[in-house]
C-alpha cells in the first residue's frame, strides 16, 4: 500500500533478531504497509528504548546472546503491556506454552513467511482498535470489564492480563452464557484467516481461570466438555 493512500496511524515496532537476514526482510515487508520499524541485533538495548520510543508491537527473537527473547519479554512485561509475537527456531510446545504463558501475543516458529507475519501483526492492530473504540462498561457479578480501558477490576483492584488473555474474556463476556468451540475462540481472538494450534485456547482459559481465583472472583470460564467453553456470569 502506497504510504500516502493509508488512512491508519502509523505504527512503530520493534524488530529484535541476531540474523541481519531476517532483520533485513522484516523491516522491508513491514515498512511496505506504511508502518515504521526500529532494528536490534541483541535484547539488551531494548529495555531502555522502549521507555523512551514507546514501540506500537516488539517481534522477538528467543534464541539469542546474551539477553534472549524469553527474559527480554520477562522484564518488558513487569511495566508494559506493549503486544508482543514471538518469533524461533524452536517448535516445541513448551516453548510456546512458557511463551504465552510470559505475556506474549502470538508464536511463530521458523522458517515462516514474512506475509504471514504481517498478518498477524495486522489482526493484533485490529484487535486492539476495536478493542479501544468500544466504551460500554461489562459487570459480571463482582467484575467490571472497561473495554476503552482495556481494564478487569473486582472491587477497584485490578486484574492484570496480557491483550490476548484480555481479548479473549472481552469476547467471552459479551456473550455469556453461551458456547463457543475453541476454533470459534481462536478465530476471534487471532484473526479470521489464523490457523494455529486450538491448544492456544486452552492456555489463554487457564492463565484467565488462575488470575480470576488469584482474586477470588465468582466469574467461571466453563468447560463445555466435547466442545469448547463458555463465560458463566
Amino acid at each position: 500500500m502506497n504510504k500516502t493512500q493509508r488512512v491508519e496511524p502509523v505504527k512503530h515496532i520493534f524488530v529484535v533478531d541476531d540474523e541481519k537476514s531476517i532483520r533485513d526482510i522484516l523491516k522491508k515487508y513491514i515498512e511496505n504497509e506504511g508502518d515504521k520499524v526500529t532494528l536490534f541485533d541483541n535484547g539488551s538495548s531494548v529495555l531502555a528504548e522502549i521507555t523512551r520510543m514507546k514501540p506500537d508491537l516488539l517481534v522477538l527473537d528467543i534464541m539469542m546472546p546474551g539477553v534472549g527473547g524469553m527474559e527480554l519479554c520477562k522484564q518488558i512485561r513487569k511495566t508494559s503491556d506493549v503486544p508482543i509475537i514471538f518469533v524461533s527456531a524452536k517448535g516445541e510446545e513448551l516453548d510456546r506454552v512458557l511463551g504465552l504463558e510470559l505475556g506474549a501475543d502470538d508464536y511463530l516458529t521458523k522458517p515462516f513467511s514474512p506475509r504471514e507475519l504481517v498478518v498477524r501483526i495486522k489482526n493484533i492492530f485490529k484487535r486492539l482498535d476495536k478493542g479501544y473504540s468500544a466504551s460500554a462498561l461489562v459487570k459480571l457479578q463482582d467484575i467490571e470489564l472497561h473495554p476503552d480501558r482495556r481494564l478487569v477490576q473486582k472491587e477497584g483492584q485490578e486484574i492484570k492480563l496480557t491483550s490476548r488473555e484480555f481479548a479473549l474474556f472481552e469476547f467471552l463476556a459479551a456473550h455469556r452464557n453461551l458456547p463457543f468451540t475453541r476454533d470459534q475462540l481462536l478465530q476471534k481472538v487471532w484473526g479470521y484467516d489464523y490457523t494455529g494450534d486450538e491448544r492456544l485456547i486452552d492456555d489463554l482459559v487457564k492463565r484467565i481461570r488462575k488470575k480470576l481465583a488469584e482474586h477470588d472472583s465468582a466469574v467461571q470460564i466453563t468447560t463445555v466438555w466435547g466442545y469448547g467453553y463458555r463465560l458463566d456470569a
